[in-house]
């Protein structure tokens, strides 16, 4: 057999073999896990759709979804390497941070707060004047209470004419269906559902309307990933913004995915925290652009956190978020 037949034989043998190679390159997944914020609701529903609906996949994500026990855990999972990325509001992210941990936000997901005073509307507390003499069911080292703080100064409101009811984060919802409580700190999209599906009329006092607004809800993951995989981190946040926008096209479709997930969810009450999710994805200076985060949505939020929360930091608004990883 001459020197030209079998070069030509190897030749037709890589040729044959190229495709299988491809497809398995094209096939290879990165094993992925994101950590959220708390038990699956109407704000996680996205995710879910996401990898139901094939889209972390097509960006070659195999994606793991672990339910969270609060936004200050999960910071610190993620941030210990247990999982790739988190969901959690901005406050425990910067907090974070600003004490050296090695975390950054890559994308907001609410770019306002739904931080509230929940209430029955039998409360009659429908501006932040009406809280005063009012008993508000909070939790130790709650977030919240340092933003309510910024409502009162915002709106003149004398502090130390609220009562305060110390409870698990869990018995908040309770205590104001006992009565012992007027009504407490909590979230528009999920207390305020807890509270409706329980056969009471709520109400939903929203800091965002009156002075106090704060970056919600974003997605973060530990400097190492950026620094060494920072390809991933932006197919994650293509996926995940297509996500979002689809979920929010499809909302019935999407609740469809988290009810088979979790079939012992109230349908009704989980579109309906989403729904209202969907609302709080923009602020005053985001508009329809899913994932931007606005300069000044972050440098207000590390203000009012300085000034309510105690946050000392000298870090600038990109040391907390950065957008270099949303698609162009």
């Amino acid at each position: 057999m001459t020197t030209r037949r079998i070069l030509g034989k190897a030749a037709l043998g890589l040729a044959a073999a190229l495709p299988l190679m491809i497809g398995a390159a094209a096939q290879a997944q990165d094993n992925v896990s994101l950590r959220l914020n708390w038990y699956l609701g109407g704000l996680h529903v996205p995710f879910y759709y996401g990898v139901d609906r094939g889209f972390y996949k097509e960006e070659g994500i195999n994606l793991t979804i672990n339910e969270g026990r609060g936004s200050a855990n999960t910071v610190q999972v993620v941030g210990a390497g247990t999982d790739t990325f988190g969901l959690a509001d901005s406050s425990s992210i910067i907090n974070l941070i600003s004490k050296g941990g090695e975390i950054k936000s890559v994308m907001n997901i609410l770019s306002s707060t739904g931080f509230s005073v929940v209430s029955a509307a039998s409360a009659g507390i429908r501006t932040p004047k009406d809280i005063e003499g009012k008993t508000l069911a909070v939790s130790p080292g709650d977030p919240i209470r340092g933003l309510l703080e910024a409502l009162a100064a915002h709106n003149k409101v004398d502090i130390s004419k609220v009562n305060f009811v110390q409870v698990d984060p869990a018995a908040k919802v309770v205590t104001v269906l006992e009565k012992r409580a007027d009504g407490l700190l909590g979230g528009a999209d999920d207390q305020y559902f807890l509270l409706k599906y329980r056969g009471v009329e709520p109400h939903a006092l929203r800091f965002a309307d009156h002075g106090a607004n704060i970056v919600g809800m974003a997605i973060f993951t530990g400097n190492n990933t950026i620094k060494n995989n920072p390809d991933l981190v932006r197919r994650f946040v293509k996926a995940t913004k297509r996500a979002w926008e689809e979920a929010k096209k499809n909302p019935d479709a999407a609740v469809d995915v988290a009810m088979k997930v979790k079939p012992d969810l109230n349908r009704q009450s989980t579109k309906d925290q989403m729904i209202v999710d969907f609302e709080l994805m923009d602020s005053p200076n985001v508009k329809g652009q899913i994932g931007f985060g606005h300069e000044k949505d972050w440098m207000q939020t590390i203000e009012l956190l300085k000034k309510y929360r105690g946050l000392e930091t000298n870090l600038t608004w990109t040391a907390f978020h950065t957008n270099e990883f949303l698609p162009k």
